[in-house]
């Protein structure tokens, strides 16, 4: 075979599955690692060479796909018109070619553009019936996607009633979260030791997926509207007017400009670069479309993408400025991730002066040193990064950087195991793992002891009280009310959520223990298999790899753990404080709610939607996200959606809170 041939079809492989692996952290668990700039250059390479080698194309490409798939957790529906992608571009020639394609397919006839701005967020789909909300769901892969109607209806600007009715109405939108809430949420996550969201989109996508409504409400959400997918009753002949039109039914809908040629969509787009940043929300960069629906209609689509549309994405703002330093924070499982102290300098709106750098390999791949003239940029206009360095401006003096032997908090060994680029300190004991470990330990998704925030760890820890988790549940009043700003209340509140989390499901504590690659989805898959922590602990590493959806990697992970003796001696240390190590049975017979099937809807007033499933869980019961015939009950809280209804429609009996606990054997 041609060698030029064997080596595309290389890279288009190699291209393929990092893309999807990506697609998969953005999509479905909503964790991505890489910016939107190095995402589009992969699936412009990706395309150049399926192009080049048609023959090595496949229909499963990730160029010929929309999003990912619908994430487990909340029903899927199937949207009554597909929600396509856009096609990209990035510079003036991309968009006159852009309109040379249009207009030879319209046999050059005139075309008016109508430009709006690309909000980075979430795509969104709403469905209204006689002019009432009936559901809301994610673009998904674009046919089908979550149902998170519950969510949505916390966003104020979604009206649950049309200002007229329509018989049926499909609307598309970006559901979004403005840079202030960004802003205030990640402090608020930082307080209580919570992983830090990437940027706005990131936040926004997380937060519509959250499994309880008021959580996704107190986060400020917002949305604009920018077109119909579907509708009865309604005619319009032109986008302008479909814009206007959901202005009046009640919808948010963002400004507009309509354009007569490309030059002037140009021109506009140009003078858009440098505003974007004094809005209060991401944009990513502007929608051009041709205006009327008719020629939309003829112009038609690709797999993938309306002809009729493009987005014009903005580059990245950037600025140069020189590297003072380079320090090195180590994180909860040792990993140790160098930074760029910066002269500062104002890039995309705000004064940077840091920059992660990542790992040691990407420092060396840009051979970034110590005195350094730097190009860097926002990711997403958000996050800084370091781009390249500029050799030219080098005078000589600048210091090349290597990590440390040795880890800068505790002065251990560090390694760096094959195949990973992260280095990680062995020191099981290191203050800086310590600590963020004891945060990610006590935090809301794992052991949950409220009162525990940073600023206590940080006087417990340097009153020398703990040195593991599991000391936690050997403090005492009288070392903690000594402490400052710590008064007899405080303490007496603290030692009681210290006390609670004893109680825990095992799902909770295999989370809690900070496991490398086992997530809280993980956790609870390992609970569901074993009866107890101990037995978890002398599985075998086949066995674990034999369990769907427990991969190689996690199996390792799991077994090494385990493997040490120091973690295994902070187990004893749990296990005889009387924290909670084994799994409540589930299935026939295995609790008083054995078999029975539960849907939860409405704000509860003393649990959370997780608190309550877990009781369900634990008594042998299950939780559904819909309502059908096989369900046996539903909890309705305050505000309760058409869970509620459907419910009433069944004639399935609605348990309010208080007839939850009863059922539970609570009161």
């Amino acid at each position: 075979m041609n060698k030029d041939i064997e080596r595309a079809r290389e890279r288009i492989e190699a291209l393929s599955e990092e893309i999807e692996a990506h697609n998969y952290r953005y999509y479905v668990i909503d964790d991505p690692v890489i910016s939107d700039a190095r995402y589009d250059q992969m699936i412009r390479e990706l395309e150049k060479l399926e192009k080049q080698y048609p023959s090595l194309a496949s229909p499963y490409s990730p160029t010929q796909r929309v999003g990912g798939r619908p994430r487990e957790g909340f029903a899927t529906v199937r949207h009554l018109s597909p929600m396509m992608s856009l096609a990209n571009a990035f510079d003036e020639g991309e968009l006159r070619d852009f309109d040379r394609r249009v207009r030879q397919a319209l046999l050059d006839e005139h075309v008016r553009y109508v430009v709006e701005p690309k909000i980075d967020g979430l795509a969104v789909s709403l469905f209204y019936e006689n002019g009432l909300f009936s559901r809301g769901a994610t673009r998904g892969d674009g046919e089908t996607g979550e149902d998170i109607s519950e969510n949505l209806k916390t966003i104020r600007s979604v009206p649950l009633r049309l200002r007229r009715m329509v018989p049926a109405l499909e609307v598309r939108g970006e559901a979004y979260m403005s840079k202030d809430s960004f802003a205030k949420l990640n402090e608020a996550r930082e307080e209580t030791g919570e992983p830090l969201f990437a940027n706005p989109r990131n936040a926004a996508a997380g937060t519509l997926r959250q499994l309880d409504p008021r959580i996704t409400a107190s986060r400020g959400l917002n949305l604009f509207v920018y077109g119909i997918g579907y509708n009865e009753g309604v005619d319009p002949s032109d986008h302008s007017e479909v814009l206007k039109l959901l202005k009046e039914l009640g919808f948010r809908v963002n400004e507009f400009h309509l354009f007569d040629n490309m030059d002037e969509v140009i021109k506009f787009c140009l003078d858009w670069k440098s505003r974007r940043f004094d809005l209060p929300y991401a944009v990513d960069g502007l929608v051009i479309k041709v205006s009327s629906l008719g020629q939309q209609q003829r112009l038609g689509a690709t797999m993938k993408s309306p002809r009729w549309a493009i987005a014009y994405k903005f580059p990245p703002e950037q600025a140069v400025t020189t590297v003072k330093n380079i320090f090195v924070r180590v994180g909860r499982t040792g990993a140790l991730t160098p930074t760029a102290e910066m002269e500062p300098v104002r890039v995309a709106g705000t004064t940077v002066s840091r920059a992660t750098l990542h790992n040691e390999d990407n420092i060396r791949e840009k051979d970034i040193r110590i005195g350094d003239r730097v190009l860097i940029q926002k990711a997403g206009d958000i996050i800084p990064e370091v781009i390249a360095v500029l050799p030219d401006e080098r005078k000589g003096n600048e210091k090349v950087w290597s990590m440390p032997s040795e880890c800068p908090s505790c002065g251990s060994r560090v390694v760096r195991a094959e195949g990973e680029a992260a280095v990680r300190c062995t020191n099981m004991a290191c203050p800086a793992k310590l600590w963020e470990g004891l945060i990610h330990f006590s935090s809301r998704n794992t052991m949950d002891i409220t009162g525990l925030g940073p600023a206590v760890l940080a006087q417990i820890l340097a009153g020398g009280l703990i040195h593991d988790p599991a000391d936690l549940y050997s403090l005492r009043y009288e070392d903690l009310v000594a402490l400052e700003r710590m008064g007899p209340k405080s303490v007496q509140n603290l030692l009681g959520a210290v006390e609670a989390s004893k109680k825990n499901s095992l799902s909770r504590l295999i989370f809690a223990l900070g496991i490398r690659h086992v997530g809280e989805r993980a956790a609870k898959i390992l609970a569901e298999r074993y009866e107890s922590l101990e037995i978890l602990m002398g599985a075998k590493e086949e066995d674990l790899i034999a369990i769907p959806e427990i991969g190689p990697k996690i199996a390792s992970s799991i077994v090494s753990f385990f493997a040490q003796e120091q973690n295994v001696q902070v187990i004893d240390k749990l296990v005889k404080a009387g924290v909670n190590t084994r799994a409540e049975k589930k299935g026939s017979g295995s609790g008083m709610l054995a078999g029975k099937v539960f849907v939860l809807t409405g704000a509860l007033e003393n649990f959370s939607r997780q608190e309550a499933q877990e009781i369900v869980e634990r008594l042998g019961g299950k939780v559904s996200s819909s309502a059908s015939r096989s369900t046996d009950y539903v909890v309705a809280g305050d505000k309760p959606g058409s869970k509620y209804d459907k419910a009433l429609a069944l004639g399935i009996p609605i348990l309010d809170e208080k007839g939850f606990r009863e059922i539970t054997g609570m009161d």
